[in-house]
Formats: structure tokens, C-alpha cells, sequence
């Protein structure tokens, strides 16, 4: 054995060599592991002889270590969790026969080693303590946790108290009264608005003075924001009675209360909504609360809480020990340990970009996800199993058992604050209703609503604990209950007199003046030459000291020298320069994503390294001495909780222009519910905006199907009242322009960037540097060398228009064949096509594609010119319909790419293929 292990066998070694450790201990006890220490601790080997070390006495010692240990790791397998079962027996590891032990020691005094306050006491008096810490109503998981300072310090806070907080009268008092006002409120709204939908809490009332009790310690732990994220489960009571949103707004939104006009866009259902208000603690002292809108993907907010808690963080000027801004997200058990993005989003916790200094984990864990049990939805012991993965302590508590409940809450805020890391509160509980308040739960659980019904609430089994303990008697808590009964009563009957409005808190503070209706105007973007010189200075010149890779060393001279020279500018360089005029007039610049900083594409090296030492060096924040500052992160293999959390911080972080990369565009499937339900419709639900840039690789270079498309007509499909932006630009100096128009104007709209694979090295998609100095965004590029008679007109959008340019040229078509790029797709530019088509007279008009006719622009664009003229036709250019985005073969896609260009040209098939779609081909 050697000192690192436990001395489980103590007795069976020489006892010279356990002096000899006796020794090592006396002179420098961290020398030793901790079991070994708690042997040796108190326990006065002095005073025993070398019989007493090698006999009975040292084993059973030691066995006693073992014990504490046991109950360490394993005591909450034996806690008493369940609201609706018995205390659960013994488990067999915490008995005393597993430790060797029988009636005869129980008067016997051992030393209590590190447990509590150390000292001795008998082994009935130790056992019945460590059964009180570690067995009682809470039941705590931390062993796992491999630093030793955070094991102990939950330690010792968990055997000082044995597991109980030490409350006093008006603490209890509080208690009560939080749980006495969500009981009201649920069963006031049960009863005035039978069968609506409020996801009840009742069951769970114990999360309201969970939550009261962090966000009263809050500001004495120095945080000043609480940033808050949870479904629908008990949302309506947070919000009156821990956000203090009125009753009369809650009601009102039950009365179906409309004032037309009031709300830009379509709402959301009243359990989704977010809000904030500042709350005054029981000492003055302020801590502001949001929380996150959210709509029914259940943990989907998890990342955009943690984004939006960076950005706060940021702006308070919280970003080295993170301690000011505090997220914290409220979950059900099922989804918890169900939903992939609750694992995705624990592993940001830890990571450079995306720390956030831990998050409090409030679990409402009420044994079943809709219908289905803990054994359907699964395979771990806890819900919370997952939360182990990033070390994150556990506390399983009772629901039933408030002041349990409100210890652990205020034990994990602090333990937040302490170290920066997660930490999780499981309060076990139970749904009286079913999912919602129109099902039948007894149709799938029976049994268990039996128990339920015969339940008494946990506000009267307080009640009685505090009648019992002669704080209060029961009249006097009914007194409180039918006062707010009846405050309740007189409010909703104001309401139903007729509409109250609702509070606007949306583009207030960051937002102020940023708020719809958005002008439909030009905003210039270009740059002085001065300034696009001092930004090239800096992303070519390497400091002294600083040793790169001799490949890159050639990309900047090359960058350099096409700077200097007035172009040509390509992709890259382009989109650099844009960054940096933006931080030199004082913006902030973030972009993150899977192999961001020297891009999937090997095209961007936003970051250089040093060839010896591994020493990081970002060009772009050396560009003067004033300006905003450049991040970029390589992102976790994560697209969901990684886009969430940037949307996140999009949302409260308005002077940040903030991408996420896909390292290519259809890896976007994977973020496809933050897509859909936060990015495309927050401001339409919420009237939340975000400025956020999606970057998203798009084009048919013959890397098959996983690699070729972005999926453009998903993005078209969900266009609606300027809700996003969609567009492909198809010059460097596009790419720029429209990179600067996305915080120039005054309005955010989410930007959706079809970005290039192929162009980034394509020697026609280059920009002279004039082309920076003026202009802006042109949403439609007309020819450059518009034919005055042409037989056709070609739309077309992204790469394809280099390949028909090139053909055309081969082909002397200049004056036959004319090419107008579509570089925005929505909002649609529909007087940008009305200043350029109408000059081509009758010509036919063809929109070419290189997506198969069911994707890509084609369904949107028709419909656009269809609106715009109704008696012009135009016709399609593109592949044949197909299930799969693109063929796997390079060679079969060159020859595909042929016949589109030649299609969409006018020029005849190689071989009167059918690849190519032309059925309505323009005549």
C-alpha cells in the first residue's frame, strides 16, 4: 500500500512503518492523502503503544474512516428525497455491520477525524450525526468533485451544519409566506380560469422560496444581475412573486385582453414571455432580474441565457472573475437529463469564450416528463448525472421540505460565487396537475395520482412544523392566505372591467432609439484610405520576437502588397478590413464557431502563433491605441448551444457586431430549433432584436452532399414582416459593405450570409480598394457591361456568376447574354430589380441556380418577380429536383455544373442530358 491510498487494512501493516508515517504526519500532514490524515488526526498515537497502532484499537479506527467516507459518497442514496414514498432504508454501505461494527461498539468513543468539528464522540453519537448530515432531506453528491479545495469546502459546510441551515423566526416566517403566495396564486388561477393553460406549479411551490432566497442573497454575494432561463413549468408564479410582474398584467393576458396596435407582431402564449425588474432585498440592497423569453424547446434558452450573461458581464465590467452577473436556469427533470443541449451547454462552462463563472441549476423535478416516467426517460440514476461531467456538486432535496430546499439554493449560490463552476439543485417534488391543466394525468399514472390527491401540500405541512414549533398558530396563516386571497379578487375584477396595457420594456437602456419602425435607406459604409491603411498596417505587420508560420508570413506579404497597391483585395482580407474600420470607430467585434480563428478554409489567421513558444497575437486589436476589441474563439463541435449563446449575446449587446461561423453551411442543421424559434421570430414573439451575423459556407464545388449547401430556402422560407436578413454577396467588397451596414444603420436585424468556399481564392472575386472607400450594400449588381439588346437575361446568385461570366466571355455572348446577381434576398429589393430589369426591354429573364429546383432561391424568386410583374415570366435554370442536396461524385457534379452553365446560357446540351432542369425554360 503506499500513503496515497486509504489504510482500509491499517491493522494488517508494520507498525514500525505507520510510526514512521505518524511521524511524516506530525512534521507535514499535506504530505499525506486525506484518509490518512483523518487516521491520524486526533488521534493521540503518543499515548497508545506500538500493540495499540498494530491492534484492535488502529483497525477499528480505521474502519471508522471508512465509514464517514461511505457516508460521504453514498449517503444520499439513503436520503429521504421522495415526497410520496417512506424514508428509504439504510443502504447497506452506511450500515454499521458493513464497517464491522455491532451493538457492542455504539458506546464506544472514536475520533471523529475531519467530520464536523472534529474532537470524539461515541459511534452511536457519529453515526447518528453523519445519518442527520448526509441522510436527512437533502441529500448531496460532491465525492466525484476531483479539487480538493471545492470537496472541502462543501465539506465543512455540510457536516458544521449537519445538513440543516440554522433559520431564524422572520426567516421562517418568509418561508411561509412565499410558499402561502404561490399556493394562493395557482389555486386563485385554477379556479378563475378552469382549463386554461398555466403550467402549474403546485407540487413544486417550494421553488418560489428557493428562488426568493437567492435572489435576497444575491447582492450580499456581490451580484448584481441575476440572469434567469426556464421553461414553462411555474413560470406565471415566478413572475408575480419573484419578478413582481403585476397580477393585473397576468390576468389580463388570461382575459384575452387585446388593444390594437399595442404589440408590433404576433405575441406569444403568456408562459413564454420574458421580463425584468430590479428586486430590493431585506436590507435595501438591489439585484436586477431578467428573464429570458423562451418558447416550448424546453432547454433551448440554456445557451441563450449564458450568451445574454457574457454580454451583461462585459458591460459591467465583470470579466475576470465573473462574479457581478450570475445566470441562473431553472429546469425540469426529464428535459435535464433528455435534451442533448443541456450536455452541450455544460461544456461551454469551462471554455475561454464562453465562460461565464458557472451557472445555479435549479431542477424542478417532478417525476415525469408529459406522461412518461423516470424508467422511460433515462438510462442514469439521477436526472442529473449529466451535470457530472463538468464536476458540477449535486443537491438532491426533498420538496416537501422548504427549509431544506432554501439551504441548498443559498449553499450553491455561494459556492458559485466562491469558485466560478456550476452547481446543481435537484428539489424532488411532484405534479398535482397533469403537463397542463386540461390533461388527465390518472389516464397513465394512476397509482401515483392516488398518492397525489391524498397529498397534503407542503404550505400546510409547514404550517404545522411552524404551529408545532410555536411560531405561529394555524388562524394566523389563514389570515394571511385569505388576505391575499382577496387582494387577488379585487384586482381581477378591475382587469375584467376592461383592457390593461402592458408594459413595453423592450429598447430600453443598450437599446434606446433602436426601436422599429427601421427607415428604408442607404447607409454608406464606405472607409477614408487612411483608415483601410492603418488596419492593412496592422494585419500584415508581425510584431518583433514574434516568429509565424512561413506560409502565413507569405499571406501577408501578399496581403500587404495588394494593399498597398489598391487591390486586388480578396475575401478574407476584405472581411478583415471591415472588422477593423468597424473597432477603429470604437465597435466591438466577436466571432466564433468550429475552426474560426484560422477559418475551416485556411483563409482567415485571425490569430497568428509563434512557431517556439505557442504565444497568440490577434492583429486586429493593434491598430491604434484607442478602438474596440477583436475576439475570436474556435468553438466546441457544437452548433446548437454555441449559436444560442452567441443569439444570447446579440440580444443585450448591441454595439457588438457578433458572428457564428458554421465550418460549413449545412452544419447549421444542427442549430436548427435556435434557428427556427429565436433567431427568425424573437422580435415577431418577444420585439427582442439581434444584430447577429450568420456566417454559413454555401456553394457546389463537387465536396458532396454535406458539404455543398446551406440550405438558402429554409432561411427564405421563414422571411416575414423584416424579421432577417438573407443575402449572398458575391464581391469581396459586397462582403465588406454589407459586414458595416449591420451596425451603421440604427436597427439590428439577424443577418443570414451565404459565404464562399471556392471564391475565397477565385482570381475574378477580388475588389480594388477603391471599392471600399464609397458606396454601401448594392442589393442587385447589374451587369457591369449591360448588353444594349440582350436575347436573355440571367439572375443569378453567389459563385455561379463566375462560372456563367467566364463561359460568356469564351463563348462571345457579351451582347447576347446578360447577368444580374441577386446579392439580397430579403428583404426583398424590390426597387433595386426595378432600376435594373426593365432596362433589357422584352428579353426572357432566367433564374439560374446551382441547387436542384427544390432548393436554393428559385420557389422565393419567382414569387418576388411574380409580384413585381405580373405578366413577365421567368423562367428556371438548375438541377433536376433531388432528395440529396448535391451528387457525392466530382466528377458527375462537373459534368452537372456543364449543363447548368450551358442551360442557362441559351447554349444546347452536351448530349441532350436530363441533369439539368429546364421545363420552363424561358422561350
Amino acid at each position: 500500500m503506499s500513503i496515497g491510498q486509504p489504510p482500509a487494512q491499517a491493522a494488517a501493516l508494520d507498525p514500525d512503518w505507520i510510526d514512521e508515517l505518524h511521524e511524516q504526519w506530525r512534521a507535514d500532514p499535506g504530505s499525506l492523502s486525506p484518509s490518512w490524515q483523518a487516521f491520524f488526526q486526533g488521534f493521540d498515537l503518543a499515548m497508545c503503544d506500538r500493540a495499540c497502532v498494530s491492534g484492535e484499537r488502529a483497525q477499528a479506527q480505521s474502519r471508522v474512516v471508512g465509514m464517514i467516507d461511505a457516508f460521504r459518497r453514498s449517503g444520499h442514496a439513503s436520503a429521504w428525497l421522495e415526497p410520496l414514498q417512506e424514508r428509504p432504508p439504510l443502504h447497506e454501505s452506511l450500515r454499521l455491520d458493513a464497517h464491522g461494527f455491532g451493538e457492542r461498539d455504539l458506546s464506544t468513543a472514536f475520533d471523529r477525524g475531519d467530520f464536523g468539528a472534529g474532537g470524539q464522540s461515541t459511534l452511536r453519537e457519529l453515526h447518528d450525526a453523519l445519518r442527520r448530515t448526509y441522510c436527512g432531506s437533502l441529500g448531496v453528491e460532491y465525492m466525484h468533485i476531483q479539487q480538493r479545495e471545492l470537496r472541502g469546502w462543501l465539506q465543512t459546510r455540510l457536516e458544521h451544519s449537519q445538513g440543516r441551515p440554522a433559520l431564524s423566526e422572520d426567516h421562517k416566517r418568509d418561508i411561509l409566506e412565499t410558499l402561502i403566495e404561490a399556493e394562493v396564486f395557482e389555486t386563485f388561477l385554477h379556479t378563475r380560469y378552469r382549463g386554461q393553460k398555466r403550467f402549474s406549479l403546485e407540487g413544486a411551490e417550494s421553488a418560489i422560496p428557493a428562488l426568493h432566497a437567492l435572489v435576497e442573497l444575491a447582492p450580499e454575494l456581490d451580484v448584481e444581475e441575476l440572469v434567469l432561463g426556464m421553461a414553462h413549468r411555474g413560470r406565471l408564479n415566478v413572475l408575480a412573486n419573484i419578478m413582481d410582474k403585476s397580477y393585473a398584467e397576468i390576468f389580463s393576458e388570461f382575459e384575452g385582453s387585446f388593444v390594437p396596435g399595442q404589440v408590433y407582431g404576433n405575441g406569444d402564449v403568456r408562459y413564454h414571455k420574458g421580463f425584468s425588474s430590479d428586486h430590493f432585498n431585506r436590507d435595501g440592497k438591489v439585484v436586477h432580474i431578467s428573464l429570458t423569453a423562451n418558447p416550448s424547446h424546453l432547454e433551448a434558452v440554456d445557451p441563450v441565457v449564458q450568451g445574454k450573461a457574457r454580454a451583461k458581464q462585459r458591460q459591467r465590467g465583470d470579466t475576470v472573475l465573473r462574479r457581478r452577473v450570475v445566470p441562473v436556469l431553472v429546469h425540469g427533470d426529464a428535459a435535464f437529463s433528455g435534451q442533448g443541449i443541456v450536455a452541450e451547454t455544460l461544456n461551454l462552462s469551462q471554455l475561454d469564450g464562453y465562460r461565464t463563472g458557472g451557472t445555479v441549476h435549479l431542477i424542478i423535478n417532478n417525476g415525469i416528463g408529459f406522461t412518461a416516467t423516470p424508467e422511460e426517460s433515462r438510462s442514469s440514476q439521477y436526472c442529473t448525472d449529466v451535470a457530472k461531467m463538468v464536476e458540477a456538486p449535486i443537491f438532491h432535496v426533498n420538496g416537501d421540505d422548504p427549509e431544506a430546499v432554501v439551504y441548498a439554493m443559498e449553499l450553491a449560490l455561494r459556492f458559485r460565487q466562491r469558485f466560478g463552476c456550476d452547481v446543481v439543485v435537484d428539489m424532488i417534488c411532484y405534479r398535482r396537475h397533469g403537463h397542463n391543466e386540461g390533461d388527465e394525468p390518472a389516464y397513465t399514472q394512476p397509482l401515483l395520482y392516488d398518492r397525489i390527491r391524498n397529498h397534503l401540500p407542503v404550505r400546510h405541512r409547514y404550517t404545522a412544523q411552524l404551529v408545532a414549533e410555536g411560531l405561529l398558530d394555524t388562524e394566523e396563516e389563514e389570515g394571511m392566505a385569505k388576505r391575499l386571497e382577496k387582494r387577488l379578487a379585487i384586482i381581477h375584477e378591475e382587469v375584467r372591467r376592461g383592457p390593461h396595457e402592458e408594459e413595453e420594456q423592450a429598447y430600453q437602456g443598450r437599446w434606446t432609439g433602436m426601436e422599429p419602425p427601421w427607415p428604408d435607406e442607404r447607409t454608406m459604409t464606405g472607409v477614408d484610405r487612411e483608415v483601410l491603411l492603418a488596419v492593412g498596417r496592422a494585419l500584415t505587420t508581425v510584431p518583433e520576437g514574434l516568429e509565424i508560420n512561413r506560409k502565413v508570413t507569405r499571406l501577408l506579404k501578399r496581403r500587404a502588397d495588394a494593399i498597398a497597391a489598391g487591390g486586388p483585395i480578396d475575401w478574407a482580407t476584405a472581411e478583415s478590413l471591415a472588422w477593423g474600420a468597424l473597432l477603429t470607430e470604437g465597435f466591438q467585434v466577436r466571432l466564433s464557431g468550429q475552426d474560426s480563428v484560422r477559418g475551416t478554409f485556411s483563409h482567415r489567421h485571425a490569430e497568428w502563433a509563434d512557431v517556439r513558444t505557442g504565444e497568440r497575437y490577434r492583429p486586429l486589436n493593434h491598430i491604434q491605441p484607442e478602438q474596440g476589441h477583436y475576439c475570436v474563439y474556435n468553438s466546441a463541435v457544437s452548433e446548437a448551444s454555441v449559436l444560442g449563446f452567441d443569439f444570447g449575446y446579440s440580444m443585450s449587446e448591441p454595439e457588438m457586431l457578433i458572428h457564428w461561423e458554421a465550418q460549413f453551411g449545412d452544419f447549421a442543421n444542427g442549430a436548427q430549433t435556435i434557428i427556427d424559434q429565436f433567431v427568425t421570430g424573437s422580435f415577431s414573439k418577444w420585439s427582442r432584436s439581434s444584430g447577429l451575423v450568420m456566417l454559413l459556407p454555401h456553394g457546389y464545388e463537387g465536396q458532396g452532399p454535406e458539404h455543398s449547401n446551406a440550405y438558402l430556402e429554409r432561411y427564405l422560407a421563414a422571411c416575414a414582416e423584416i424579421n432577417i436578413q438573407v443575402a449572398q454577396p458575391s464581391t469581396p467588397a459586397q462582403y465588406f459593405h454589407v459586414l458595416r451596414r449591420q451596425m451603421l444603420r440604427p436597427f439590428r436585424i439577424p443577418l443570414v450570409l451565404m459565404t464562399p468556399k471556392g471564391l475565397l481564392r477565385h482570381p475574378e472575386c477580388v475588389s480594388a480598394v477603391d471599392d471600399f472607400t464609397s458606396g454601401n450594400f448594392e442589393e442587385v449588381l447589374d451587369d457591369p457591361t449591360p448588353p444594349e439588346a440582350p436575347e436573355r437575361v440571367v439572375l443569378v446568385s453567389g459563385r455561379l456568376y463566375y462560372d456563367l461570366l467566364a463561359r460568356r466571355q469564351a463563348e462571345g455572348l457579351e451582347d447576347r447574354v446578360a447577368l444580374v446577381r441577386v446579392e439580397q434576398f430579403y428583404p426583398i429589393p424590390a426597387r433595386q430589380l426595378q432600376d435594373v430589369l426593365p432596362q433589357y426591354g422584352d428579353a426572357p429573364w432566367v433564374w439560374a441556380q446551382e441547387e436542384p429546383r427544390n432548393r436554393g432561391g428559385w420557389a422565393f424568386m419567382r414569387l418576388v418577380i411574380e409580384d413585381l410583374w405580373p405578366a413577365h415570366t421567368l423562367a428556371f435554370v438548375g438541377r433536376r429536383p433531388s432528395a440529396s442536396p448535391a451528387t457525392g461524385s466530382s466528377d458527375e457534379h462537373k459534368y452537372e455544373q456543364e449543363e447548368v452553365v450551358r442551360a442557362a446560357l441559351g447554349l444546347p446540351s452536351q448530349q441532350n442530358d436530363t441533369s439539368v432542369d429546364t421545363s420552363s425554360e424561358a422561350r
